[in-house]
């Protein structure tokens, strides 16, 4: 069995929300709390609480941000500050104001963090290195996004200080809670995005912004336009969902354990909020299996014998080879890998770089299986391994190859000899139990 995350982004998605219903999922507000002051960041004070959108409850976060001793509420939805240093030393003021929030401007000095400054604030966190690397990937995809839109090289996309402030919070409070919380794999639904365009100081862009944009089509992150008016997907949420997820969809089947709510500031026909859904896939997930096939004509059997090895040495539940006749009556092998969803990339990975292949096809398949474990037992010629399988009451003994191998080999009898003795033992450890 094992824990999937899935991140439902039917209201699309942003940093703070996705933290908020992490936390509701359970990850340990303290442990983020000692995380976050483990920074040595100041200029801002955390909101936890409880919000009711659309008649649901769902857990508001919030980063407070402290200047000129006025207090400015960043949500995910709310307005990103970033100041982008051109060649030449001039300033391109970029805020974002998106429509039923705050605008205000910022009156202090021009103090800037690139990409290397914030790596640099993450390397002081007191967690993890895999929290770190985390944080570290997704702020690498922002800042490749924004340096993609402004035309600049990584280097100089400069985040403004008080933007900053917010996407460090909301980044590694995702980090830290996906830690937390012991998930290792993630699916991401479809991402809703709204229509219209942002004012900014200098103008307007359309939605998606041309940052949420990039990394969406860097990432073949999938998106779902509504005829909502405004910004769904931030930056910062598209960059979570890129760095997060490790599949592309849900099991066949699973059991759900927990639901989470995070909940964003704006207004709807739906509910704002994102959900997260801690599943657990089931014994019966090992029905579903995927089969890669490709067909080879320029192999030698050298080439093929490898390949086989290292398929079945990485996981795959089995590997054959079929005789084939392809264009021009070439005589060829059509390769064929049964494996679990989580090992088809590893496999197709082996198969492209280990053959002659350009290319395979896979599709999914249903199978039925006994139950089965394995067993010792202690036979006049030593020590030997043996599979049992039941179905319906009925139970089956397969002693394993490798152990009738050895007898073989060591002892000095024929296959058939050592196999039904070492079947007749296991037969009657079975009866005496």
């Amino acid at each position: 069995m094992g824990k999937i995350l899935y991140l439902e982004c039917n209201s699309g998605i942003s940093g703070d929300m996705t933290v908020g219903a992490l936390l509701d999922l359970g990850a340990d507000r303290q442990v983020l709390e000692h995380a976050l002051e483990s920074l040595g960041v100041n200029g801002y004070h955390l909101h936890f609480g409880r919000k009711v959108v659309c008649g649901l409850d769902a857990f508001d976060f919030d980063v407070h941000l402290e200047e000129d001793g006025h207090e400015h509420v960043h949500g995910g939805e709310h307005e990103h500050s970033h100041e982008h240093v051109h060649d030449g030393g001039h300033e391109h003021s970029h805020e974002h104001v998106h429509d039923g929030e705050h605008e205000h401007s910022h009156h202090h000095p021009h103090i800037h963090r690139n990409l290397h400054d914030i790596y640099h604030i993450i390397d002081h966190l007191d967690s993890n290195e895999r929290v770190k690397e985390m944080a570290r990937n997704m702020f690498r995809i922002v800042a490749e996004a924004e340096s993609k839109a402004h035309g600049l090289p990584i280097e100089q996309v400069h985040f403004h200080e008080v933007g900053a402030i917010d996407s460090i919070v909301d980044i590694i409070s995702v980090a830290v809670c996906i830690d937390n919380l012991g998930v290792e794999d993630v699916v991401v639904s479809a991402l809703s995005e709204g229509h219209g365009h942002v004012h900014c100081q200098h103008g307007v862009l359309p939605v998606p912004v041309p940052a949420t944009a990039n990394i969406a089509s860097s990432y073949g992150l999938e998106l779902h336009f509504t005829d909502n008016d405004g910004e769904m997907v931030t930056p910062t949420g598209a960059a979570v969902a890129a760095a997060l997820r490790t599949k592309d969809r849900l099991p066949a089947s699973c059991r759900l354990l927990k639901i989470g709510m995070g909940a964003g500031n704006k207004v709807f026909k739906q509910a704002n909020v994102l959900r997260a859904m801690l599943l657990e896939t089931s014994q019966d997930e090992n029905r579903t299996m995927w089969v890669l096939e490709t067909n080879l004509d320029d192999c030698t059997g050298e080439i093929l014998g490898l390949a086989m090895e290292m398929l079945l040495d990485a996981g795959a539940a089995d590997v054959w080879y079929t005789p084939i006749y392809m264009k021009k009556n070439r005589p060829a092998y059509m390769l064929s890998v049964l494996c679990g969803e989580s090992s088809v990339e590893a496999m197709e990975e082996i198969i492209l770089t280990q053959t002659t292949t350009i290319g395979i096809r896979r599709y999914q398949v249903e199978r039925t299986i006994l139950g089965r474990n394995e067993i010792q037992v202690e036979t006049g010629y030593g020590p030997a391994d043996v599979k049992v399988c039941t179905y319906k009451g009925r139970t089956f003994f397969y002693p394993e190859y490798e152990s009738i191998r050895r007898i073989c080999r060591e002892q000095g009898v024929d296959f058939q000899t050592a196999y039904h003795e070492v079947r007749m033992k296991a037969e009657e450890s079975r009866q005496e139990k």
